[in-house]
């Protein structure tokens, strides 16, 4: 019952969180807004109680696991194969490389020992994509860039595991084994690999001869895309904790999972366009919510552990020096790596090195610790620390992108001319609806007032006497109705006319404008003919 009350206020949350974010503070990314909400959150002691002391297992399977899944089905398999020397060595090479610098400049500079600095060292490893975007807001991030952080985001999670691992068993055993790592590290990517290809393999399979069949049964039952949306929204979970149980990468298993979804969608979407679009937006949504909800879960955790007195290490404040070393330690291998091993320039490496953010699974990775044979100061330690890496990765990139990266130009002209041209493709549907002679005066009325609500010239007072009049309405019986459907169906083929000519014909309005407004029709028919009208 506990998790069931934490997920529901987590998701509250972050619901209020994106409300707050798209109607009152536009310009503030949400993950700033969430994190701030989960702060607040977390400072009310009533409301604090219900959220239940924080997870990694369960943090990680049932939100960073589906995210990652999402993240990879936006990414196509022919991308990754095109780019699957650079993501080996940002990945692999890079990771280690960011390992061992922050290891011993760590160990170094401070007092603690050789396999507690590593520990601190592994986990600083991972980035977050979905982080970078909190920092990156309302700035253009170039395309190079933006795909190699993606691509780095979506693999080095499991480099990161294996190295804290390593480091974990360097701690308690005292020594490395480089070749039981090296083993681990196989077994546990292409574990992940294996699972990844038979669940994925079945799952896909299962869905698409469900989808394909010719049976009326199987249509009726199946082709309205509700078992197929369930089975698909369970397959992140499924795979990831398959993966975890067997004692392989789940991160690694769901991230190839997501890209064989990927091209599984490329390939199948007009089998069933409406379950297609529906799985689309359905995946937006959760992605939204999920996305939210690390960074409520992050102020959460970053306020508890501010007000905990027991997370101390000995009245010191090392861990704000150990945070700033191991970011500094990254930040300059993720820039000197690119410029050596990659050859970018100077500010594409910059621009690299700080888009490298860490989030959720650093924080995850910090609270696996709690559960080994670390010890109580140590692991605080550990916490600690990696809160101020957090933190500053988020900050100073914010700051710094204010002067690498171009502002993102709202084109004013273009939302002007789309609003014009919008206007005119209405009155051309009210045109029509008004020389209608075999239409009632409450007819035209009803759906003149839809016309002018799809150019945004209704008011909430309209809306309003609309609403009153529909609640006292009697039904229409189905010819009536379909005598409707027909109106709105020639109504917009007479808008989907005009922007045809106004394209193609006389080159009046731009592609971005004509691919814009006739999205906007056929997402209105779509509405009509699945849902049908009433006036």
């Amino acid at each position: 019952m506990g998790l069931i009350i934490s997920s529901a206020v987590l998701v509250f949350s972050a619901v209020i969180s994106i409300i707050i974010n798209r109607s009152l503070l536009p310009k503030i990314s949400v993950n700033y807004v969430s994190m701030v909400i989960g702060g607040l959150l977390a400072s009310i002691p009533v409301l604090n109680a219900l959220v239940e002391r924080f997870d990694p297992n369960i943090f990680i399977g049932l939100i960073v696991a589906p995210l990652l899944f999402f993240e990879g089905q936006n990414t196509r398999m022919n991308t990754v194969g095109r780019n699957a020397r650079l993501i080996i060595s940002l990945t692999v090479g890079m990771v280690i490389a960011c390992a061992v610098v922050a290891g011993f400049g760590t160990a170094g500079i401070t007092t603690l020992g050789l396999p507690l600095a590593f520990i601190l060292a592994a986990i600083s490893t991972p980035t977050d994509a979905t982080a970078t975007e909190s920092v990156t807001m309302g700035r253009l991030l170039p395309q190079r860039e933006e795909t190699a952080l993606k691509l780095e985001s979506l693999f080095n999670d499991a480099s990161g595991i294996i190295l804290l691992n390593m480091a974990i068993l360097w701690y308690v055993n005292g020594y490395v084994n480089y070749s039981q790592t090296l083993l681990d590290f196989l077994y546990s990517a292409g574990g992940g690999l294996v699972v990844w290809a038979l669940i994925s393999g079945v799952l896909v399979y299962m869905r698409q001869s469900m989808l394909r069949s010719n049976s009326n049964f199987i249509n009726n039952t199946y082709n309205n895309g509700t078992p197929l949306k369930v089975i698909y929204l369970l397959t992140p979970f499924l795979i990831y904790f398959v993966a975890e149980e067997i004692g392989v990468s789940g991160i690694i298993a769901v991230v190839f999972a997501g890209l064989i979804h990927n091209a599984e969608g490329e390939r199948s979407a007009l089998t069933n366009p409406k379950l297609s679009y529906d799985s689309y937006e359905l995946v937006d949504l959760i992605s939204d919510v999920l996305n939210s909800a690390v960074f409520i879960v992050l102020g959460i955790m970053l306020v508890r552990i501010a007000t905990d007195k027991s997370v101390t290490y000995n009245g010191s404040l090392i861990w704000i020096g150990i945070g700033v070393i191991l970011y500094v330690a990254n930040l300059v291998i993720r820039y000197g790596y690119t410029r050596l091993v990659h050859h970018l320039d100077r500010k594409s490496a910059w621009i690299f090195a700080l888009g490298g953010i860490h989030g959720a699974v650093t924080f995850a990775l910090a609270f696996t610790v709690a559960t080994t044979q670390v010890k109580t100061s140590d692991f605080n330690l550990i916490l600690m620390s990696e809160s101020t890496l957090i933190i500053l990765s988020l900050l100073i990139p914010t700051i710094l992108f204010r002067w690498l990266l171009p502002k993102q130009m709202v084109d004013q002209e273009l939302a002007v001319r789309t609003k014009a041209t919008r206007g005119q493709m209405v009155q051309v549907g009210i045109d029509l609806v008004q020389a209608r002679g075999d239409l009632t005066a409450e007819i035209k009325d009803a759906v003149i007032f839809d016309l002018r609500s799809q150019d945004g010239a209704t008011t909430t007072k309209q809306f309003v006497s609309e609403w009153r009049r529909m609640i006292r309405h009697p039904e229409y019986s189905q010819e009536q109705m379909n005598q409707l459907v027909t109106v709105y169906q020639k109504v917009f083929q007479a808008e989907r006319t005009f922007l045809m000519d106004a394209y193609y014909q006389n080159g009046t309005i731009s592609e971005i404008i004509y691919n814009g407004l006739y999205k906007e029709i056929t997402m209105a028919e779509m509405v009509v003919l699945d849902y049908g009208v009433n006036a």
